[in-house]
C-alpha cells in the first residue's frame, strides 16, 4: 500500500509541474479566442484557414480535457487508497497507476516538442536499401510497423506513392499521416533501420542483413511558408505503375516534380487525379525544402539530408535482430528490448520517448 501511495504522490507532483509549464489559463484563453472566431459569419469564407482553426480548437480541447481527466483519475485513486485494505483488495490500483503514468508520459513529451511543425501532420517514406528482395521485404515490414503504431494512436494513414518490389515487398512507399503531434513524435525515426534474420527467401535459410531508409517530413499546408518558384520546377507526367491487369492506369496521371536548384525529385502516383498527385508532390517537396532550410539554420552538417544517405552499414539508427537472438536496439539512446514481435507490431512508444528526451 505504501508503494502505491508513493507512486501516486510522485505522479501528482509530475502533473503539477507539467501544468505549470503549459499554463492552462493561457490555453483556455486561446481556446475562447479561437471559438469566438468560429462564431463569426464570414468564418468559412476561407475554407483552408477555417479548417486549420477548427483543428486548433479540437487540439486545445483535447489537451485541456486530458489534464482534467488525469486530475480526476489521480483524485479517485487517492480516495480509494484512503479506504481500508479490505475494501480495496480486489481493485487493481497498480494497473490504473500504470495507465496514468503512460498518459502522463505523453503529456510530458509535448513539452519537448516545440518545433514549428511538431504539432502537425507528416509524410513518412520507407525506401529499401542494400539487400535485394530481403531489403524490399524489410521495407514493407517497417511500413506495416508504423501503420500499426498510427492505428494505436488513432491517426489516419493515406498512401501517397508506392513502388512495389518485383518479387516481394516494396522498393519505396510514402504515406501521409494525419494526427496531432505526428510529425513531432515521428521525425526522429528518420534514418537507416537494419534487420538481421534468417532469410525466408534463401533455401538454406542463411542469416541475412538488410537495410531500409525512413524519412519523415512535415506537412506544410501554407504554401507561403515555403516559396516555390515555378521557374525552378520541372514537371513530368506519366502513367502510374501497377501490378498489372485492371490496376494499371490507362491515362497519364502520375506526376514527377524536380526542384532544379536543390536537385530534389518527388513522385506521386497513387491518386487517379493528375491534379491531386501534383498537389501531393508539391506538399512533399515543401516539406523537404523546409527540412533542408532547418538543417542549414542549425548548421547541422553532420545530419546529412536523409534522402542523400545510403541505407547500409554505418548509417543505421536502430538495429532489429531476429536471429540468432531477439533484440531491438536504438543506437542513439541505447534503449533496447527483446520483445521484437511487439515492436514490429507497432509498439515503439518507448523508443520514441527515449529519443525525444535524449
Amino acid at each position: 500500500m505504501k508503494e502505491l501511495k508513493d507512486r501516486l504522490e510522485l505522479l501528482q507532483k509530475r502533473l503539477s509541474e507539467v501544468e505549470k509549464k503549459t499554463d492552462r489559463e493561457n490555453l483556455q484563453k486561446e481556446l475562447r479566442q479561437l471559438e469566438a472566431q468560429g462564431m463569426k459569419g464570414d468564418f468559412w469564407t476561407d475554407v483552408k484557414t477555417a479548417q486549420v482553426t477548427m483543428q486548433k480548437i479540437s487540439d486545445l480541447k483535447e489537451e485541456l480535457s486530458q489534464f482534467e481527466n488525469l486530475e480526476e483519475r489521480i483524485k479517485t485513486v487517492h480516495e480509494l487508497l484512503s479506504l481500508s485494505g479490505e475494501e480495496t483488495k480486489d481493485l487493481n490500483l497498480a494497473a490504473e497507476l500504470d495507465k496514468i503514468e503512460r498518459e502522463l508520459n505523453e503529456v510530458e513529451d509535448r513539452l519537448f516538442l516545440g518545433g514549428k511543425y511538431d504539432s502537425g501532420n507528416c509524410f513518412l517514406s520507407v525506401h529499401a536499401g542494400q539487400g535485394g528482395v530481403e531489403a524490399m521485404d524489410w521495407a514493407a515490414m517497417l511500413l506495416r510497423m508504423y501503420q500499426r503504431f498510427c492505428e494505436r494512436k488513432g491517426w489516419s494513414v493515406t498512401l501517397v506513392d508506392e513502388t512495389k518490389g518485383e518479387e516481394a515487398g516494396i522498393k519505396s512507399s510514402t504515406v501521409e499521416i494525419t494526427g496531432r503531434l505526428s510529425y513531432g513524435l515521428l521525425k526522429r525515426e528518420s534514418g537507416t533501420h537494419r534487420l538481421v534474420r534468417q532469410s525466408p527467401y534463401n533455401a538454406d535459410h542463411l542469416r541475412q542483413t538488410s537495410f531500409a531508409l525512413v524519412e519523415v517530413l512535415p506537412v506544410v499546408e501554407d504554401a507561403s511558408e515555403v516559396t516555390l518558384n515555378e521557374a525552378d520546377l520541372q514537371f513530368d507526367i506519366f502513367k502510374s505503375s501497377g501490378p498489372g491487369g485492371q490496376n494499371v492506369q490507362k491515362v497519364s496521371t502520375a506526376v514527377r516534380v524536380k526542384h532544379l536548384p536543390s536537385g530534389i525529385t518527388v513522385t506521386c502516383q497513387t491518386e487517379r487525379s493528375q491534379h491531386q498527385n501534383k498537389e501531393n508532390a508539391l506538399k512533399i517537396l515543401r516539406g523537404k525544402l523546409f527540412q533542408l532550410e532547418e538543417l542549414k539554420r542549425e548548421e547541422a552538417e553532420r545530419k546529412l539530408k536523409s534522402w542523400q544517405k545510403t541505407a547500409s552499414w554505418g548509417t543505421q539508427i536502430r538495429s532489429y535482430v531476429l536471429h540468432p537472438y531477439k533484440l531491438v536496439k536504438d543506437l542513439r539512446t541505447n534503449y533496447e528490448t527483446s520483445n521484437t514481435d511487439a515492436v514490429l507490431n507497432g509498439e515503439i512508444d518507448e523508443f520514441i520517448e527515449a529519443e525525444i528526451r535524449l
